[in-house]
């Protein structure tokens, strides 16, 4: 086949097949670094880092073994930890940001974006943090007052339960060019997402663009 299409197919085929399950845990790590919600988990990712992990280790060890060469085993070292820190970062992000939000997350469609042990470990901390908040404080409150998710049953929200700040402004780079780009409901703000530009905007605004593996935040 030829023609612009197949040129613009090939492009995309050779950028992605250059592009290293080492980066991509990077970028996901940057990403979730910067952002302020918890992002989707990067499961047939994390699985083929892992994989690439205990083949690592093998030749390191192998390496040690038999290669005389000290800066060839030194080397493959680097590499391995390299991307076990990569890895560990990435995950320990996560567990972070779950432990700060676990209620939110449980309450929301951010319950989604959690691998199973996530899952598993989500609720193991709320049902930890429930009975600690009931058994230590709130037995001992008024009536009215034993919610750990309200202030009081009058309120008409769960106003006890912290939530990301979506406002929070992020450092970001379009992978692509993206264009006018509208930032608000009215319109009133708009910018033209050139690829490679740095930007800073607020997340919310963005975060459509960042699942959607448009931009990468910084």
């Amino acid at each position: 086949m030829s023609g612009p299409w197949s040129e613009e197919a090939e492009e995309d085929a050779s950028s992605l097949a250059g592009t290293t399950d080492v980066e991509l845990i990077k970028r996901a790590w940057r990403n979730e670094k910067a952002a302020p919600e918890i992002l989707q988990f990067e499961g047939p990712l994390v699985l083929r880092v892992r994989e690439q992990i205990q083949l690592l280790e093998e030749t390191v060890e192998e390496s040690t073994e038999n290669v005389s060469n000290d800066l060839v085993v030194s080397l493959y070292q680097m590499d391995l930890d390299r991307t076990l820190f990569l890895l560990r970062s990435y995950l320990r992000i996560r567990l972070q940001k779950i432990e700060k939000y676990m209620i939110h997350i449980s309450k929301t469609n951010l319950w989604n974006r959690l691998s199973e042990q996530e899952k598993k470990f989500t609720k193991r901390c709320t049902e930890i943090m429930e009975k600690l908040l009931e058994q230590s404080v709130l037995a001992r409150l008024p009536y009215g007052y034993e919610s750990f998710l309200k202030q009081s049953i009058s309120s008409e929200e769960d106003d006890m339960v912290p939530e990301p700040q979506l406002d929070t402004f992020v450092f970001c780079k379009a992978k692509d060019a993206v264009g006018a780009f509208q930032l608000d409901d009215s319109g009133d703000e708009i910018v033209d997402l050139v690829a490679d530009d740095l930007y800073v905007i607020r997340y919310k605004s963005i975060k459509g663009l960042v699942e959607a593996g448009q931009i990468d935040l910084v």
